[in-house]
């Protein structure tokens, strides 16, 4: 068991929460209601299989720099709980597993899955060269609902619709990744490491992740808008943008000390409300 949970920290299961229920949201627009439990099991493996293959490789990728980071020397590659090499086959593993679940589903998901994989492995360089790696970041969680709905499909039939739903996931995403970043901006600068609160200032940077985070809340409503949800999503809406409103209260430039509740709480609530009220809009 203590094995296990050392693997479940390393990918951060728990994080699951941000990207996951944006597919499963997706997967009911595209199925008009709720979809096959056969299909919902399908998406939910390859979801969890991308995202462990993500993060597994995010923690390799970025050892060295964790060992060197006091915030981070603890994780469990620097920390010696888990080795490079079996880092490396949970990253395979969970590769081999995402591309199979995609070949189970439809010709079109197998022959997107390895660019998605692309995407979501080479994330872990970008700070080493561009400080929009928090846009990285969410265009590689915004294809969860896009892998979602081609799961559905099995086309690029009214692509549209997920897309919108992606670009507000990836401003999501952006603006909360920023946040959390700030806690590293010395750190980075320092390193050579590239970021919004390194390369602007942490002022700055909660500035453009309000920003962001205001083209989130307008995407979800010109969505709402462009495929006709009903009051449920309309709640969903309002909610998301309350949560996130206080995110941003809680975070200030002199005072990072809530950083963590605005990044996992407030977000993993707006992803978890925006699911749960979707799926009512449509049992209602």
């Amino acid at each position: 068991m203590a094995r296990l949970q050392a693997y479940l920290s390393l990918v951060k299961f728990s994080h699951s929460v941000f990207a996951l229920p944006f597919a499963l949201i997706s997967l009911v627009l595209a199925e008009g209601g709720l979809p096959p439990l056969s299909l919902l099991l399908l998406v939910v493996l390859a979801a969890v299989a991308a995202r462990t293959a993500a993060m597994g490789f995010n923690r390799w990728a970025d050892r060295k720099i964790d060992e060197a980071n006091p915030r981070t020397r603890e994780r469990e590659i620097p920390a010696g709980k888990i080795s490079p090499r079996a880092t490396l086959v949970l990253v395979l593993l969970s590769s081999l597993v995402f591309m199979g679940t995609a070949w189970a589903l439809n010709p079109l998901a197998f022959w997107l899955s390895p660019l998605v994989l692309v995407v979501l492995l080479g994330y872990s360089y970008t700070k080493r060269f561009t400080w929009a790696c928090h846009l990285v970041l969410g265009l590689a969680l915004g294809l969860a609902p896009l892998g979602a709905w081609i799961a559905a499909k099995g086309s690029l039939e009214d692509i549209g619709i997920p897309l919108l739903l992606a670009f507000a996931v990836l401003t999501w995403v952006a603006g909360f990744d920023i946040i959390y970043s700030c806690q590293d901006e010395g750190f980075d600068r320092g390193l050579g490491l590239h970021s919004i609160p390194a390369r602007f200032g942490i002022r700055m940077a909660l500035r453009l992740s309000s920003l962001l985070h205001l083209l989130t809340v307008a995407s979800l409503g010109l969505m709402g808008v462009w495929v006709g949800l009903g009051l449920f999503w309309w709640l969903g809406v309002v909610l998301s943008a309350l949560l996130l409103f206080y995110e941003h209260r809680l975070v200030r430039p002199d005072d990072l000390s809530q950083v963590k509740a605005a990044f996992f709480t407030m977000n993993g609530l707006v992803s978890l409300l925006l699911a749960m009220l979707t799926f009512l809009d449509f049992l209602f």
